[in-house]
């Protein structure tokens, strides 16, 4: 790098949080029209994608921080976010899986430094030179945090890492229990690992079983992938081309229209040729010299009425109730929530997910809350999505 530039200065850190998922899991609290990233679940007054935006705003400047999401939502994200402009909200007009999303946003980030080198196109940089040099968080939009300034201390190790090596960074949370709605990172040497520790990644496991989740979780060598992700710019480019090159062949059609006002067109043509793939599956899965740094910061992507309520406040009883009144006798385990202002009296159930919102009262088995999916769509072929 040129003495001249500064690779871990604040105007070159970008954040893009993905913010288009329907949260069919946590349905009928999260639904089309309003899915689980903009609702307040814990009375903050703040909702997961507005926690999400303040959080990051500590290292990235607020206009570097893109949100991917669906194009019905843009009116809601200016409504929660009053300090993102209109250009900042990248819309997808296909759900095709997080690598083209983030090819997209990647993409989109070329052209701002293309247009800051005052090039005319992406493929007139030169993307080996310092001048050019941008570093890029990728997250979701709705985990839970609980210690923020431990999690800031870890992206800042991680962005000092990213802007001087040519890796794929992720991280990996310490694991807690053999938990199967995770994927888990299994360590090239768990002999290192300690907190905030850059270590070489050996594989990555998608959601196992309940008996490999016990075998990872013991056997010390695996961590929980958390889905952020880190890396520079010419790192993220050169790993599209080389593993998904339909993908950057795609974009690279763009190379000319990117943050300029002939991109929205562009994507709605291009985008849905994409093909459906995961950023884990594509590209990290594939890649060699992909390192974890070893977190620790509480956290929980929320995936579920289950990862809820351990979060919840419990009684004595192990019941969580997130909102409204709630009275429970000869209850264990539950987790309820219906609308402010209304009284559910729950006697004789134990861990059960009961749940109203507007027109749709959900009554279920926590250990049976996977199936969810299933039954949203079911109940949408049914009632032709006049519920969902």
């Amino acid at each position: 790098m040129s003495n001249t530039i500064n690779p871990t200065s604040r105007e070159r850190n970008f954040c893009v949080i993905m913010a288009g998922g329907v949260g069919s899991r946590f349905w009928p609290e999260s639904r089309n029209n309003r899915p689980k990233q903009f609702l307040d679940f814990f009375g903050t007054g703040k909702s997961l994608l507005q926690m999400t935006v303040n959080r990051f705003s500590e290292l990235v400047p607020l206009e570097n921080i893109l949100i991917v999401t669906n194009v019905q939502y843009r009116d809601l994200i200016l409504e929660q976010l009053p300090g993102i402009k209109p250009d900042q909200i990248l819309c997808e007009p296909a759900r095709r899986n997080t690598a083209p999303c983030v090819a997209y946003a990647v993409s989109h980030i070329s052209g701002i430094m293309g247009r800051r080198l005052g090039k005319k196109s992406i493929a007139d940089v030169d993307w080996s030179s310092p001048e050019s040099h941008a570093n890029i968080i990728v997250a979701p939009s709705d985990h839970l945090i609980l210690h923020e300034d431990k999690f800031i201390d870890t992206l800042k190790v991680g962005m000092d890492f990213i802007a001087h090596n040519d890796n794929l960074l992720t991280l990996g949370m310490r694991p807690t229990r053999p938990e199967t709605g995770y994927g888990y990172i299994q360590l090239e040497n768990s002999r290192d690992k300690r907190e905030n520790a850059v270590l070489p990644v050996k594989t990555f496991t998608e959601k196992p079983n309940t008996e490999l989740a016990k075998v990872f979780y013991e056997s010390g060598e695996f961590l929980w992938n958390s889905g952020i992700f880190l890396w520079n710019i010419r790192t993220i480019r050169r790993a599209f081309r080389q593993f998904q090159p339909s993908i950057a062949d795609v974009f690279k059609r763009g190379d000319e229209l990117m943050d300029s006002p002939a991109e929205e067109e562009f994507i709605q043509q291009m985008f849905p040729t994409c093909p459906n793939i995961s950023l884990d599956y594509g590209i990290l899965e594939k890649a060699s010299g992909v390192h974890v740094i070893y977190a620790d910061f509480g956290w929980s992507d929320l995936g579920t009425w289950g990862s809820l309520y351990d979060q919840g406040n419990k009684d004595d009883n192990r019941n969580v109730a997130l909102r409204g009144n709630v009275m429970f006798y000869d209850s264990t385990g539950n987790v309820v929530t219906i609308p402010e202002g209304n009284l559910a009296v729950v006697e004789g159930m134990h861990d059960m997910i009961v749940a109203q919102n507007g027109n749709v009262l959900l009554i279920c088995k926590k250990q049976d809350e996977q199936s969810l999916r299933q039954i949203v769509a079911e109940v949408g072929v049914k009632f032709d999505n006049r519920y969902n």
